[in-house]
């Protein structure tokens, strides 16, 4: 689930695009950087998911930890985090369909040709592949993991002709200007375009060392992913050792992966000559080796299948947890006997997902992502802190070495993030927040299970416990 979730639009366009645009052949130190934080991040999620193996990941951490309130400020934005993540990246994965079918000669009639591999409005292919995954994550978790590991090892073997081939092109003079000198970018100075950071400080621009960790930020996007682990630890087998490993062990790979492909990328060809559109298989064009672009046509859309399947089952345990402590409907929260699945919380997420990615831009929406996960991890690091004060003796499978050390590096590395994201991007996270609290006094906070006087299913229970071990 973590290789599967993560190694996706990071490869194959991410990395691209903050070359040409924002931090040069820095974008390998931007990839390190966001590594480091989400590894520093994945510690604590490691910890917590140990001692709280239950399917709401940090929805559940916070309820034990925090209550509550804060708990439904963290599910409120994994529910963003998530779902657009699944609408941005089935639009995504549209556009290398479509491309993947130009390039090998397919041509759609005129008809369908109009709606397919559209950056905005209705597109069949976005349609097509929301329907399928809802289906297949409907019908059962173990058929959709099955499927998991077929596409996974696919992808990583088209993933390693891309890291192999592209070394033999590597130029170690196009990695000479790093950080690249600094531009300022006047038009958006002091605009709602600008991080945070420059405008508390006046600073804006892009490249050189600004530019390096405005992409980090961004990039922390292509690590999203590896807290999703967390949220199938009801169906896992010895969940309080077997999920802290697929944490920290799949963020590893996923990272090195990143570097070396990155370290590729920028080492075949110079920043300023990357085609920001398509910048992995420009790249291998302009180095004469045509055919790898069908390989990363089909590592893209085998890697982004992957990515949305696991989005899905993540988003769906989250809810499904919020619905059985009652805040929101209860009716989500129940197990369809025949398919031993939460279907009908299945069933409202794909639609949604739908609608998000046919009637909204959502590739301009993707920095929402990052601030929402951001805003999970922090309350995730505090958690560890909270928890080692509140249940000491808590039994864990995992501990976060050299804590408080590094549970606070977490939350200032991810404060720093933070704030090298556009205000635009904070604007409308402030927005989404407030409509979740206005959700949770009109809802949740009348239908909850504790305001019903009922106990909120608790993970230390031995009946949960139990279901975790078989």
């Amino acid at each position: 689930m973590g290789v599967g979730v993560m190694i996706g639009a990071g490869i194959f366009s991410l990395a691209g695009r903050q070359a040409a645009t924002m931090a040069g052949p820095g974008v390998v130190l931007s990839f390190m950087i966001a590594g480091i934080t989400s590894l520093l991040v994945a510690f604590c999620f490691a910890e917590l998911s140990s001692a709280l193996p239950s399917s709401g990941s940090a929805y559940t951490f916070a309820y034990v930890i925090f209550g509550e309130v804060w708990a439904w400020a963290v599910g409120w934005a994994l529910v963003m985090e998530l779902l657009l993540a699944s609408a941005v990246v089935s639009r995504v994965w549209s556009l290398y369909a479509s491309q993947l079918l130009t390039d090998l000669g397919v041509r759609l009639p005129a008809p369908l040709a109009a709606i397919t591999g559209q950056a905005e409005g209705f597109d069949l292919f976005t349609l097509f592949i929301l329907v399928i995954l809802t289906a297949v994550v409907t019908l059962g978790a173990r058929i959709g993991l099955r499927a998991l590991r077929i596409i996974v090892v696919a992808k990583l073997l088209a993933i390693g002709a891309v890291i192999v081939v592209g070394a033999m092109h590597f130029d170690q003079r196009n990695l000479s200007a790093i950080p690249v000198p600094a531009t300022p970018a006047e038009s958006t100075a002091g605009t709602l375009d600008s991080p945070l950071l420059g405008i508390l400080f006046g600073q804006t621009g892009a490249f050189g060392w600004f530019g390096i960790f405005a992409a980090s930020a961004v990039i922390t996007f292509a690590y999203i992913g590896f807290d999703v682990v967390a949220t199938a630890a009801e169906e896992s087998e010895d969940a309080s050792g077997s999920v802290p490993k697929g944490i920290i062990r799949s963020l590893v790979v996923t990272t090195v992966i990143y570097i070396a492909v990155a370290l590729v990328m920028v080492g075949m060809t110079s920043y300023e000559k990357i085609n920001s559109e398509a910048p992995l298989a420009n790249a291998f064009r302009e180095a004469g080796e045509g055919f790898m672009v069908h390989i990363i046509n089909l590592g893209a859309v085998l890697g982004l299948t992957t990515v949305v399947l696991v989005l899905l089952v993540g988003l769906t345990r989250v809810m499904f947890s919020m619905a059985r402590d009652g805040l929101v409907p209860s009716r989500l929260a129940r197990i369809n006997k025949r398919y031993r699945s939460p279907t009908r919380v299945t069933l409202l997420i794909g639609v949604l997902a739908i609608l998000l990615a046919e009637f909204v831009p959502v590739l301009t929406l993707e920095p929402l992502v990052v601030i929402g996960t951001l805003f999970v991890f922090v309350s995730v690091a505090a958690g560890v802190l909270r928890m080692r004060q509140t249940m000491p003796d808590l039994p864990r499978g995992f501990r976060v070495p050299l804590s408080p050390v590094v549970p606070i590096a977490s939350i200032v590395a991810c404060l720093w993030l933070l704030v090298n994201l556009q205000v635009v991007t904070w604007l409308y996270f402030i927005a989404w927040m407030a409509l979740g609290v206005l959700v949770y006094l009109l809802y949740g906070r009348r239908n909850s299970a504790l305001a019903a006087g009922e106990q909120p299913v608790d993970p230390l229970a031995p009946g949960l416990r139990g279901r975790h071990r078989r």
